[in-house]
């Protein structure tokens, strides 16, 4: 399971990186706002997209749940850079920074709660209608 993860990973800090290198070369000013909020825009993304994944696969499919959940997208979303940018922020503009600090936070976990019931609805419509779902043909 290790060499899922890692793979996965792999992938998903390529995919952070490919979208916030760019910004990082010219957000070189100290308290500038462009990376930190990239990256508040990247960790509310993958906080949605790991909603759907945990409400779509749920305790099923354990390899796929490891390698897209913990791998892809604990690559491609990131607590550390987040903290160090916010905490350089804090000192030019406390304001900006206590703002980044709380939008980051009830976005992330908003993005991530519209995920799960993303999935849960519609895992609960196609079990209606007298369908058994996709569980009853294997």
């Amino acid at each position: 399971m290790l060499g899922v993860v890692v793979t996965g990973g792999v992938i998903g800090v390529a995919l952070r990186e490919l979208l916030l290198l760019p910004l990082a070369a010219q957000d070189a000013a100290p308290g500038s706002f462009a990376l930190p909020a990239a990256t508040t825009g990247v960790n509310i993304v993958g906080s949605f997209v790991l909603g759907i994944v945990v409400g779509g696969l749920g305790d099923r499919h354990p390899l796929t749940r490891a390698f897209l959940g913990t791998g892809v997208l604990g690559g491609f979303t990131t607590y550390s850079a987040f903290a160090v940018q916010t905490a350089g922020l804090l000192a030019p503009a406390p304001l900006a920074g206590i703002a980044l600090s709380v939008v980051s936070v009830l976005l992330g976990l908003a993005a991530a709660a519209l995920g799960l019931r993303l999935t849960q609805r519609a895992a609960g419509s196609a079990g209606s209608g007298g369908s058994r779902g996709p569980e009853a043909a294997e």
